[in-house]
């Protein structure tokens, strides 16, 4: 009798039962400079392949900053170091290989609905101004600061969160101007 050594829980991911159309998070062992971490794989299972056997595998589709990424993994593969189904859907195929071609339909859908626009930095760019000019509004604006009303009730001392308050509204005044 043949007996198999593996650091790979086999009776747990024989009974996880992972499908198509399943959710799933795979936490996989990356080693990088000598030290080991987990990374976690987020997506659907498009395929499982060859059931339950020592060579089965299943695929998982991610998108990851726009773009669709697929991975392949061993079910026992002793680098997977947990699976996790997060989400059960129920499929009506047994590969689902249909879902690249209806997201790439999505993606084109919504290129066409974009404008296409030719714009660049140089077009807002201002004229340069003389220093008198500049200084003239700046006084300007202490001026209109200088006029602002207390409301009935104020006792006249001002809070860090009103000062605070009043810096930032300068400071979109000046962004506009």
């Amino acid at each position: 009798m043949n007996v198999v050594h593996t650091p790979v829980a086999q009776d747990e991911r024989t009974k996880l039962g992972i499908r198509p159309g399943d959710t799933v998070r795979v936490h996989q062992k990356v080693v990088e400079k000598g030290k080991t971490r987990l990374q976690v794989f987020e997506g659907l299972v498009l395929a499982v392949k060859h059931g339950t056997e020592a060579g089965a595998t299943f695929t998982v589709r991610a998108t990851m900053s726009g773009i669709g990424v697929e991975k392949i993994f061993p079910l026992y593969s002793p680098v997977i170091d947990k699976i996790e189904i997060t989400r059960r859907s129920k499929v009506r195929r047994a590969k689902l290989y249909f879902i690249r071609e209806k997201v790439a339909r999505e993606v084109r859908r919504q290129l066409r609905n974009m404008r296409m626009v030719n714009l660049s930095t140089t077009d807002f760019k201002e004229e340069e101004k003389p220093e008198e000019v500049a200084d003239e509004a700046v006084d300007a604006l202490e001026v209109v600061v200088e006029v602002d009303t207390v409301p009935e009730g104020d006792t006249g001392e001002v809070t860090s969160e009103e000062v605070a308050a009043e810096e930032s509204r300068e400071e979109k005044k000046n962004e506009e101007a």
